[in-house]
C-alpha cells in the first residue's frame, strides 16, 4: 500500500520519543508534528533530516484502513495498546 497523499495521520496519533527537526523532545500522541505542512505532508519526507521511525514507517491497510478517519482510530488503538503508561 502505498501512503494516501496528504493523509498525516501517522504524524498526528502516534507519539514519537525521537528527536524531530523543530521539536527536539519528540511530540506526544495527538500532537502535530511540526514538519506536517497545511496539506498534512512531511516536509522532511525526502531528507536526510527525518526521524529514522519516520522513514521505518510503511503503510499498510490494517493501520492505515481507507481514510484519514480510520487511520487516526487504528494508529490511537495501537498507540493506546503499546503505550508505557498502560
Amino acid at each position: 500500500m502505498e501512503c494516501r497523499v496528504g493523509c498525516g495521520a501517522c504524524c498526528i496519533a502516534p507519539s514519537i520519543t525521537s528527536p524531530i527537526p523543530g521539536m527536539p523532545n519528540g511530540k506526544s500522541a495527538g500532537t502535530r508534528c511540526k514538519q506536517l505542512d497545511d496539506h498534512n505532508q512531511c516536509r522532511l519526507f525526502d531528507s536526510l533530516d527525518r526521524p529514522d521511525v519516520c522513514g521505518s514507517f510503511k503503510a499498510s491497510e490494517d493501520v492505515c484502513g481507507d481514510s484519514f478517519d480510520e487511520a487516526m482510530q487504528q494508529l490511537s488503538v495501537l498507540e493506546r495498546l503499546t503505550s508505557s503508561k498502560m
